[in-house]
């Protein structure tokens, strides 16, 4: 078998959420490769050719890849496919955005949002809101697979380093362009792959009392914050921080919920979080079913404590 891992990266670094999709390619063969497609992305490639399992880095360097339009990436990704058995993204806004098109430029169904690997054709995904899990299996002679990096560990680094391959470039396709970019600057550690995690929901009131309360708590603990949609939909805090079935599916060590009631949709997307703990008035809200620590209370007065006693 030969596999084929898409790297996620913004021509600097290489984003975390590559590395999960590498152990999970690891589970079907010793070594694969992987493709780095961007401009003036060196320290990518060198930073993906330093990693544990890395046959070789394909690297395709052009000015029309610099801002990841899909449509010109999906015609190098498709080009490159019929080298390779298998072909893993991260199930990430890249991912997604890009699996399909290449899916469909090669006739094959994607396989998506995997959790688990049984064999080379047989793959395990959540389904029903998390609540079912699909045993999957492909007959496609490429298989076409994005990967929920939160279901796997980093790979390690390796000792050495691979080599890099320069691949030719593909046409620009012409039929999108880069307009720009709106993002929001964040000094925290990334949503999808932080270790501690505060998410707050409609709960906390409003949007003065969401950054009020969780913040310091944040703080303290070096977390990332979410938020459920409804906290999203109610201008608490932007999407790019949503939870669950439509938003990110995270699993750090701890993932503290502060006012949110446990809406499957939201469960869905950090169930897999190691310690779970629920801070709600209400003792019968359904998030208390799936808490590790549950704390029956007004988070307006534990919140401030909370925060005190670790400051201390």
């Amino acid at each position: 078998m030969k596999v084929l891992v898409i790297a996620e990266h913004d021509n600097t670094h290489l984003k975390a959420q590559t590395l999960p999709v590498l152990t999970a390619a690891l589970r079907l063969t010793s070594r694969a490769d992987v493709l780095v497609i961007g401009h003036r992305c060196e320290a990518v490639a060198e930073a993906a050719a330093g990693l544990d399992g890395v046959a070789r880095v394909r690297k395709v360097d052009a000015q029309h890849y610099e801002h990841f339009l899909a449509e010109n990436l999906a015609m190098v990704v498709a080009q490159m496919a019929a080298a390779y058995t298998h072909v893993f993204l991260p199930a990430s806004a890249f991912g997604k955005n890009l699996g399909p098109r290449v899916a469909a430029m090669l006739d094959v169904a994607q396989i998506s949002e995997i959790i688990d690997i049984v064999d080379a054709e047989t793959f395990v995904r959540p389904t029903y809101a998390g609540n079912v899990l699909e045993t999957v299996r492909s007959s496609d002679p490429l298989k076409l697979v994005t990967v929920r990096p939160a279901a796997f560990a980093p790979v390690a680094k390796a000792t050495g380093m691979a080599p890099i391959e320069d691949a030719p470039a593909g046409p620009d396709m012409g039929v999108s362009r880069w307009v720009g970019n709106d993002l929001p600057q964040n000094a925290r550690p990334e949503l999808a792959t932080a270790r501690v995690v505060v998410a707050g929901g409609r709960g906390l009131g409003s949007h003065d009392a969401y950054h009020r309360l969780l913040e310091p708590l944040a703080d303290c603990l070096g977390a990332a914050l979410g938020a459920t949609r409804a906290a999203v939909d109610a201008n608490y805090i932007p999407n790019d921080y949503q939870v669950g079935q439509t938003g990110k599916a995270v699993a750090p060590d701890v993932y503290i919920a502060v006012g949110i009631s446990g809406a499957i949709q939201h469960v869905a997307g950090m169930r897999d979080a190691k310690l779970i703990v629920a801070i709600n008035k209400d003792p019968d809200a359904p998030i208390f079913k799936v808490a590790d620590v549950g704390l029956v209370g007004d988070l307006h007065e534990i919140l401030p404590q909370l925060t005190d006693a670790l400051r201390r």
